[in-house]
């Protein structure tokens, strides 16, 4: 599972990356600072099933806190996108290459507005933070439709000769961008082109486009620097986009360190924090701090960790499984209990389960047995959030 976080230079993406993650990212105040893609791990939050069945859990691939499961998901920080990125301009290409595996975006604007689509600095209210919104979606999409536009008079022509369904087509000039063909056959379905497809035109390619990005990478607006944006701002925002989540990321990166130094007691997600060691804190620390509380306060949170559930369980609708191989113990080859958690598509399968654990499993999938209820289920079986499952498979 992989979210790229995407937006213009300077907006704060790199400081967002490294506030989820902790991890190492270049960060300063000029236009492509980020010029290769940082790849890093985060972590969302699930209710782990160990209190309920009143065992003590010993994770492997991710981490119980009294309970709640932190189940890691990577994010991919690309280099800044500027406008006509779909034509190269700027590091239009390697950024647009680098998205092709993510299963959604997190756009990073600046709703203050103090940075212009060129990610030159200015002043709060310079810049209208809605532009951001809509010339991002523009460029991926637009890329999509070069993508597919290029030879396809040629492609169109000889699919008619050789009657070749529409969808397979398509797909085959896209598989590089993690579209399936249910997606594919979806957006057809939407916007209802021409059956035939020499009859396609610009228009055509770009209204599929525009569909196959709202299907395949679907996105939610990181709106920072939230704390120094002029009044008004955030809701225009929230006017044109569903999913605007208020965000601070300099405050969460602050807090994390804060938090790993000693000085302060957070947990991510929080509305607020408490301040351990005051004795090691000047006058600037404490007033700074002061001022993050009030606005975690005013805002719910810094909102990052908010940004990266909504992509998982809103945006892709995503459950957690257990897979086990006791189900009596709930435990693993090792003996640990409820080591790993798995995120899967809402609508899964056991088999599909299977085959995310390993391979073979998938493969050779005889049956399965639901830990909780003690069921056999088959490979059609729909996974639940929160399932228990031991996989049976054949030699």
């Amino acid at each position: 599972m992989q979210i790229g976080i995407v937006g213009k230079p300077n907006v704060g993406k790199s400081t967002f990356f490294a506030a989820a993650t902790m991890a190492p990212a270049e960060i300063a105040n000029y236009p492509f600072t980020t010029i290769h893609a940082n790849k890093g791990v985060a972590y969302v939050r699930t209710v782990c099933p160990c209190k309920a069945l009143g065992v003590k859990c010993t994770p492997n691939n991710s981490a119980c806190v009294d309970g709640t499961r932190l189940v890691p998901i990577e994010l991919l920080d690309v280099a800044g996108l500027v406008p006509d990125a779909w034509q190269g301009k700027g590091l239009g290409n390697q950024f647009l290459d680098d998205l092709r595996q993510a299963d959604a975006l997190i756009n990073v604007i600046d709703v203050s507005g103090s940075t212009n689509l060129e990610g030159v600095c200015g002043k709060p209210g310079d810049h209208d933070p809605r532009e951001d919104v809509v010339f991002l979606r523009k460029e991926i999409e637009f890329w999509i439709r070069e993508i597919l536009k290029n030879g396809f008079n040629k492609i169109a022509r000889t699919a008619k000769m050789q009657g070749e369904k529409i969808e397979t087509v398509i797909h085959g000039r896209i598989t590089g961008l993690n579209i399936t063909e249910a997606q594919v056959k979806h957006a057809l379905r939407d916007i209802s082109p021409p059956e035939d497809l020499t009859k396609w035109d610009d228009d055509t390619l770009l209204a599929l486009a525009i569909r196959l990005r709202e299907l395949s990478k679907p996105m939610i607006i990181a709106m920072n620097k939230s704390d120094i944006a002029p009044q008004g701002n955030i809701e225009l925002v929230k006017g044109i986009a569903k999913d605007a989540i208020v965000t601070m990321a300099e405050s969460e990166l602050a807090l994390k360190k804060a938090d790993a130094a000693g000085l302060v007691k957070y947990v991510p997600g929080s509305k607020e924090f408490t301040i351990s060691a005051p004795e090691k804190l000047n006058e600037n620390q404490k007033k700074a701090l002061d001022r993050i509380l009030q606005n975690m306060k005013k805002y719910g949170g810094t909102g990052v960790q908010e940004c990266l559930e909504t992509a998982a369980f809103g945006t892709l609708d995503l459950i957690t499984v257990y897979p086990v191989e006791d189900e009596n113990k709930l435990t693993d080859h090792f003996g640990r209990v409820l080591p790993d958690a798995l995120l899967m598509p809402r609508g899964s399968t056991a088999r599909e389960m299977a085959y995310k654990v390993h391979t073979d499993l998938g493969d050779k999938f005889i049956r399965a047995i639901n830990a909780k209820t003690k069921r056999t289920v088959g490979s059609d079986y729909v996974l639940l959030d929160g399932d228990i499952i031991k996989i049976m498979s054949g030699k």
